[in-house]
C-alpha cells in the first residue's frame, strides 16, 4: 500500500518525496489506524489524507469547516484528476441529487462536508448507505482545534464528531490542525474519543516568516510604510480588531491606490463570497479583516499578514500569521499595537458573558500575547516555547534578533507611575495620571486636589508618549489592571507590591523613536525552498511570463490561479528551463494530469523566452 502511495504522491501530485511526517502518517491510515496530526500551515496536511483516501477502497470523508472553502479545495483535486466533489447548501437540489448518487455508485474519490451538515440524520445515514455499498476509506477532521471551548475557533458542532467513532467503528479517522498547544490537544483526543490514535507533531516552526511587532505610534502609516518597502504589488491580508476599523482601513489603502476589499460577518454573505474570490483568483489583492475571515485559506502565495489590532492569543496569531507563505517562500508577518489595543482586549474580556473559570483562561492567553509583544528576545524561541517546542538557539529571523531593543532600568518611574495610580484613588485612565505626572494646570486635577499630591509634577523627566510607553507595559506586564466598572480606571495588581516597595527592578523596552521604518528583510537562506528566493533576471522575466499564462487559464476556468501551479513550481521552471515534456515531468509539483493538460502550453513559453 505504500507502494502505491509513493506512486500517487509522484503521479498525480508531481512530488517526489514526502515532507516531515506524511509519510509515517499516511502509513498509519493505510493500517486502519486513528491519527491526530499537528503539521504547521503549508506542510502538507491534506495530502495525509488525500492520498490514503486514493489508496484504501471507497470514499474519504473531509469534516472542512468553512463551506466558502470548498469549492476551491474541489476545484484543485479535480486539476489533478481526483474525483472529488462536496456537499452543502450553496447546491441547488438537483446537483445535491446528483452528488449523492455518484457518492453510492462509486464515482467519487474525495467528499467535503460541514460539521453541521455531516450531523443531520439525513447525512448521517446516506454514510451508512456509502459504507454499505462502496466502502468508506476515511474520515479527516480538518482544523480539529474547533474542538477547544477556550480556543479563538470553537466550533460546538465539533464536538459532537466523536458520533463518528460509534457509528462507523472501524474505519480509520484522523484529526488534523497548525495550531493546539497541550490542553488543546488533550481536548482532541477526549472530545473526539482518540485515546488510541497515534499522534505525529511536527515542529511548528515557519522559519521562512519573519516576525516584526512595533509599537503603534500611527499604526496606518507604520502599514504603508511596511506595504511600500515590502510588499508593494503582494498579496496579504491585514487583521483588525472591529467591523468599523477594517471598512476603514480598507478604503484608506484603496484611496493609496491599493486593490483592499473589506471582509467581517457584517457584510452580506454574497459580498463576503466575491471579496474571498477576488483574493484568492486574483493577485495583488489585499483583504483587511477580522478574524471572520481566513480559517483553512489555501491561498499559498500570501505574501505578508499584517494585525493593527492586537490579538487575543498566541494561537490566534499563530494561526493567522500562519496564512503567509504556505509556500515555502519567505513572508512577513508584522503587527503594529498599542496600549488602546491592551485597554479594548482586557474590557471586552471583562464584560464577556462567559464563565469565570473561561474568563481566567482567556485573561492567561493574553498576557502570554503581551508577553510576545513587550518582549526584548528572540519572539520566534518565544512562540515555540509556548507550543511545547524548546529552540536553544534565536532565529535570527525577527525584528529582536535582527534589531536588539534598548531596554532601561525604569524602577523608579514605575514607583512613580503605580504610586501615582494609588494616590489618585485607582479609579482615573492613563490620560489623566500622565496628566499629573507631568504636573498639567487642569481643572479636574485642581477640583479632585490631585495637585496636592506628592506625585503631582513628579515625572517631568519623561515625554508624554514616553510615560504612555511606560503604561503600556505596565499593564501588559500585569503590573496594573484596567477596571471596566471604574470606566476604564486603572487598579493596582498584587504584583505591584513587591515593585512599589523596591523589593524588585524592572527592564522595560525603550520608546521607538519616529524614523523611517527599517526595511526588514527575509533571510532568504531561512526559506524551505532556497532555490526560489533569488532569480536571475532573465529567469525573473521567464518566472512573470509563466504567471501571466497561468492567469489566462485561471481565468479561462474560473479558478484560482494557484489551482494550476504553485509559485514554487513556475519558479523551479524559471530556473531549470525544461526543453521537453519529459524535462517538464521533472519539475516539482508537475504530476502526469497537469503535464497532459498544460505541459505543453507552459513548455513554449519557456522554449520562446
Amino acid at each position: 500500500m505504500m507502494q502505491s502511495a509513493y506512486h500517487i504522491l509522484n503521479s498525480v501530485y508531481g512530488y517526489r518525496h514526502f515532507r516531515l511526517n506524511q509519510r509515517d502518517i499516511i502509513g498509519s491510515l493505510l493500517e486502519g489506524k486513528d491519527v491526530l496530526a499537528l503539521m504547521p500551515t503549508g506542510g502538507g496536511k491534506s495530502l495525509c489524507y488525500q492520498i490514503p483516501s486514493l489508496v484504501r477502497s471507497g470514499v474519504g470523508i473531509v469534516v472542512s469547516p468553512l463551506i466558502a472553502l470548498m469549492q476551491d479545495q474541489v476545484d484543485a483535486l479535480q486539476q489533478l484528476g481526483i474525483r472529488a466533489a462536496y456537499l452543502n447548501s450553496t447546491l441547488n437540489y438537483g446537483t445535491v441529487l446528483q452528488v449523492e448518487r455518484e457518492l453510492l455508485e462509486g464515482q467519487i474519490d474525495l467528499l467535503y462536508v460541514a460539521p453541521e451538515r455531516l450531523l443531520t440524520d439525513k447525512m448521517l445515514n446516506l454514510l451508512d448507505s456509502v459504507r454499505n455499498n462502496v466502502g468508506i476509506a476515511l474520515f479527516a477532521i480538518d482544523e480539529a482545534h474547533c474542538v477547544s471551548q477556550w480556543g479563538h475557533d470553537f466550533r460546538p458542532e465539533y464536538q459532537q464528531l466523536s458520533v463518528l467513532a460509534e457509528r462507523f467503528p472501524g474505519i480509520p479517522r484522523i484529526a488534523l490542525t497548525a495550531t493546539a498547544d497541550l490542553r488543546t490537544r488533550q481536548e482532541i483526543i477526549q472530545q473526539l474519543r482518540l485515546q488510541d490514535a497515534d499522534i505525529y507533531i511536527n515542529s511548528f516552526d515557519r522559519p521562512n516568516i519573519h516576525y516584526t511587532i512595533q509599537q503603534g505610534q500611527n499604526a496606518r502609516q507604520q502599514l504603508w510604510r511596511f506595504l511600500e518597502e515590502n510588499h508593494p504589488q503582494d498579496a496579504g491580508i491585514v487583521y483588525c480588531l472591529s467591523r468599523k476599523k477594517v471598512e476603514d482601513t480598507a478604503a484608506w489603502l484603496a484611496e493609496q491606490g491599493r486593490k483592499a476589499l473589506p471582509y467581517h460577518a457584517g457584510l452580506d454573505a454574497d459580498t463576503r463570497r466575491i471579496h474571498q474570490q477576488r483574493f484568492l483568483r486574483e493577485d495583488g489583492i489585499i483583504i483587511v479583516a477580522t478574524i471572520a475571515f481566513g480559517m483553512g485559506i489555501d491561498k499559498p502565495d500570501v505574501r505578508f499578514v499584517a494585525h493593527l489590532s492586537l490579538p487575543k492569543s498566541i494561537e490566534a496569531y499563530y494561526q493567522e500569521t500562519g496564512r503567509a507563505g504556505r509556500d515555502g517562500l519567505p513572508a512577513n508577518a508584522w503587527m503594529a499595537y498599542g496600549l488602546q489595543d491592551v485597554i479594548t482586549l482586557r474590557q471586552m474580556m471583562q464584560e464577556s458573558t462567559a464563565s469565570e473559570q473561561q474568563k481566567r483562561v482567556e485573561h492567561h492567553k493574553l498576557q502570554a500575547m503581551l508577553g510576545l509583544c513587550e518582549m526584548t528576545a528572540c519572539r520566534r524561541q518565544a512562540l515555540l516555547d509556548y507550543f511545547g517546542e524548546p529552540t536553544p538557539e534565536p532565529c535570527g529571523n525577527c525584528d529582536n534578533c535582527q534589531h536588539p531593543p534598548e531596554v532601561w532600568e525604569a524602577a523608579t518611574a514605575a514607583q512613580k507611575a503605580l504610586s501615582c495610580v494609588y494616590r489618585t484613588g485607582q479609579r482615573f485612565g492613563v490620560n489623566y495620571i500622565i496628566d499629573v505626572l507631568l504636573g498639567k494646570s487642569d481643572f479636574r486635577i485642581s477640583q479632585f486636589r490631585h495637585d496636592q499630591l506628592s506625585t503631582y509634577g513628579i515625572g517631568k523627566e519623561h515625554s508624554e508618549s514616553e510615560w504612555r510607553n511606560i503604561f503600556r507595559q505596565l499593564i501588559a506586564l500585569g503590573y496594573l489592571n484596567v477596571d471596566v466598572d471604574g470606566h476604564g480606571g486603572l487598579r493596582l495588581t498584587d504584583k505591584a507590591r513587591p515593585l512599589l516597595r523596591g523589593e524588585e527592578g524592572l527592564s522595560l523596552r525603550k520608546e521607538q523613536k519616529r524614523e523611517r521604518v527599517r526595511k526588514e528583510r527575509n533571510r532568504a537562506e531561512r526559506a524551505e525552498k532556497p532555490e526560489f528566493a533569488a532569480l536571475s533576471a532573465e529567469a525573473k522575466a521567464l518566472f512573470e511570463a509563466l504567471r501571466n499564462l497561468r492567469l489566462r487559464l485561471a481565468q479561462e476556468q474560473g479558478v484560482p490561479p494557484y489551482v494550476i501551479f504553485h509559485d514554487a513550481t513556475l519558479l523551479h521552471m524559471a530556473n531549470e528551463r525544461p526543453q521537453t515534456l519529459t524535462e517538464m515531468r521533472g519539475i516539482t509539483g508537475v504530476g502526469e494530469r497537469k503535464l497532459a493538460q498544460y505541459g505543453q502550453a507552459f513548455l513554449e513559453v519557456v522554449l520562446g523566452a
